[in-house]
């Protein structure tokens, strides 16, 4: 109650009066110029029509309604959202930053009035006990203030009377602050939109993220296994060493590519380029791949122009992530990769031998975000996918993606 807030409290309440006064002059003038002849009821009832159409006016621009709430929140602390940038509710914003600045400037007075009368009253009792005591009038009150001990009861009267334009103030400041949501924070439906938004914002942002895990995650795979083979062939064979660094720059400079298009998004700037790899650039994927050493035989078919562009995309990072996941745990194991259309289905099947052993790619105890992405990227395309060990000793991954069913 006696701290800072308190006393921004106060500051806030003298804000709106002082806020009333350029409206008040110019509805008090109008009520005298136009009704000079009219009964006073009648005027006041003129200065309350004008003055209220102030208001409405004053509420209307975004610029006010921005700096009431950003006001609020610096001196009542209120804890309110910054207002959106575009006009949107229309007449009920209106009216409600109408009817926030008719409320903060009647509180002002209130509070500024019965603050300054309560001060005015301490301070006249003080002075006059200070002073060796007479006759006060107060407010239509006459009073005798004894000085000595037998006025000791007009310090005491001061400083409750201080004390009450403390609680005034505080009273005044809680309420506006409980009353400042209402008229100044934005309504359910825009706080639906905002939530909404916000969803669709971090959805965004995990797509990112799993796109950059696919995208990054195989080439740094491919590469390392690359580099292991030209070590190997440096000295016997030099030109497929070569090869081998040669295939090392290239798919690290795509992986730069998606790493620059997905940083650029996520810094909301424009991306230099936005790669959206497709089933067309399967056979380019599978090169990169068998330049590590694996083998890959690999069977397309079907009739790929009847596949959606946004299941092509999702079909070719799952095959990426399937042929990833077979380097990281069997390196240099053959791998079959089958990607056909059939019926009203796309179908995408790796296997490859099970292997205990590996270049060390992957950590003990580590789970890897590969095959939950896979799963997130079938299910919202309302497929099938199973991944898992087979009869034969081989890991097969098997994801069924409906043609029709594509947002």
């Amino acid at each position: 109650m006696f701290g800072a807030d308190t006393v921004r409290g106060w500051g806030y309440a003298l804000a709106g009066a002082a806020w009333s006064l350029p409206p008040a002059a110019v509805a008090l003038a109008v009520a005298a110029g136009a009704g000079r002849s009219w009964p006073a009821a009648l005027r006041w009832v003129c200065f309350g029509a004008v003055f209220g159409a102030l208001l409405l006016v004053g509420g209307r621009p975004l610029g006010v309604r921005a700096r009431c709430v950003r006001l609020a929140n610096r001196l009542l602390r209120a804890g309110l959202p910054e207002p959106p940038a575009s006009p949107g509710a229309g007449r009920p914003r209106v009216a409600r930053t109408s009817a926030w600045l008719a409320l903060h400037m009647a509180v002002g007075w209130a509070v500024v009035a019965v603050t300054g009368m309560l001060a005015a009253v301490a301070a006249a009792l003080a002075g006059v006990w200070f002073g060796g005591g007479d006759r006060i009038d107060l407010l239509g009150v006459s009073a005798r203030v004894a000085g000595g001990p037998r006025g000791a009861w007009a310090p005491l009267a001061a400083a409750g009377c201080l004390v009450a334009a403390v609680c005034v103030c505080a009273g005044a400041t809680a309420a506006l602050r409980r009353l400042a949501p209402s008229l100044l924070g934005p309504r359910p439906s825009a706080r639906l939109a905002a939530v909404e938004e916000q969803t669709r914002l971090l959805a965004g942002r995990n797509r990112l993220a799993q796109e950059l895990h696919d995208s990054i995650g195989h080439t740094l795979t491919a590469a390392t296994i690359q580099a292991a083979v030209a070590a190997e062939l440096m000295e016997r064979e030099p030109e497929a060493a070569r090869r081998a660094l040669s295939s090392i720059e290239e798919s690290s400079r795509s992986a730069m590519d998606d790493l620059d298009h997905v940083l650029g998004v996520l810094r909301e700037g424009k991306a230099p380029r936005a790669p959206q790899h497709t089933l067309g650039d399967l056979h380019a994927l599978v090169e990169r791949v068998r330049q590590t050493g694996t083998e890959v035989r690999a069977d397309t078919g079907g009739d790929w122009a009847r596949v959606p562009a946004a299941v092509s995309r999702e079909a070719y990072r799952i095959v990426q992530e399937g042929l990833t996941n077979a380097l990281r745990h069997a390196p240099r194991a053959p791998v079959t990769l089958r990607v056909a259309v059939t019926g009203d289905w796309l179908e995408a099947e790796l296997t490859n031998p099970l292997a205990g052993g590996g270049l060390g790619l992957t950590r003990p105890g580590r789970r890897g975000r590969g095959l939950t992405g896979v799963g997130e990227r079938v299910t919202l395309l309302r497929g099938e996918v199973s991944a898992g060990p087979v009869p034969g000793g081989r890991w097969r991954l098997l994801a069924r993606i409906p043609l029709r069913s594509a947002p």
